[in-house]
């Protein structure tokens, strides 16, 4: 079903922080999400995975334990929306022939918006590589190859982020709407339910006409 990347964002806004992820968290999950939903990529689908995932876990269990070397978690995998945020807060780290290098990363693709904006902070472009698929981004348009059809794969053992060279043949370019499946939305209303404070007996009298007979 087709949907307004604006209404996308709201959405998974509202479903991160279902799973108790902070506002600036949830804020960032939205971003990215409503950039992939842009450029006809899963990322609505992607982000109920990764919530699923690590719902419940603290950040620190899946952020990278240290920047120096490559990125690992303390134990398991990294999320991508933790890493993506700290490689935004990084992006001056990335040099030519210096890659940012990231071990077991879950959901590997919700990495990419993260990389776009860092490669926008730069004027580079910025490449992502894992499994056999290679992107690369100026921040707007992205360029694809991925030959096995690995882009949505739900583990990376070894991603790498680095300076790219410009690319002067066709970018694929973002939309302006954005498709999500009516299972991958109800996905997310599950969690984004969670932020509802339940319904007390002095809530339900201030409801419309509830409990309240206008026939005194």
């Amino acid at each position: 079903m087709s949907h307004s990347l604006n209404e996308i964002a709201a959405h998974a806004k509202r479903a991160a922080r279902g799973t108790g992820l902070s506002w600036g968290m949830a804020e960032e999950a939205a971003r990215a999400t409503r950039w992939l939903a842009s450029q006809d990529l899963a990322g609505p689908a992607l982000l109920s995975d990764v919530l699923a995932k690590n719902d419940g876990l603290p950040h620190a269990q899946v952020a990278p334990v240290s920047l120096n070397g490559e990125w690992r978690a303390p134990e398991g995998d990294l999320c991508p929306l933790a890493v993506g945020t700290t490689l935004s807060d990084c992006a001056d780290q990335l040099e030519p022939g210096r890659p940012v290098k990231m071990a077991n990363v879950s959901y590997p693709l919700l990495v990419l918006p993260f990389a776009a904006w860092a490669a926008i902070h730069l004027k580079q472009p910025v490449r992502v590589t894992y499994q056999n698929v290679q992107i690369d981004t100026d921040g707007d348009g992205i360029w694809i190859d991925d030959p096995h059809r690995e882009i949505n794969t739900s583990k990376a053992k070894a991603l790498t982020c680095q300076i790219a060279t410009k690319r002067t043949d066709g970018a694929k370019l973002p939309g302006l709407r954005g498709t999500v499946t009516p299972e991958i939305w109800a996905r997310l209303d599950a969690f984004a339910q969670r932020t509802f404070a339940p319904a007390t007996d002095a809530s339900r009298l201030l409801g419309a006409g509830a409990g309240v007979s206008d026939n005194d």
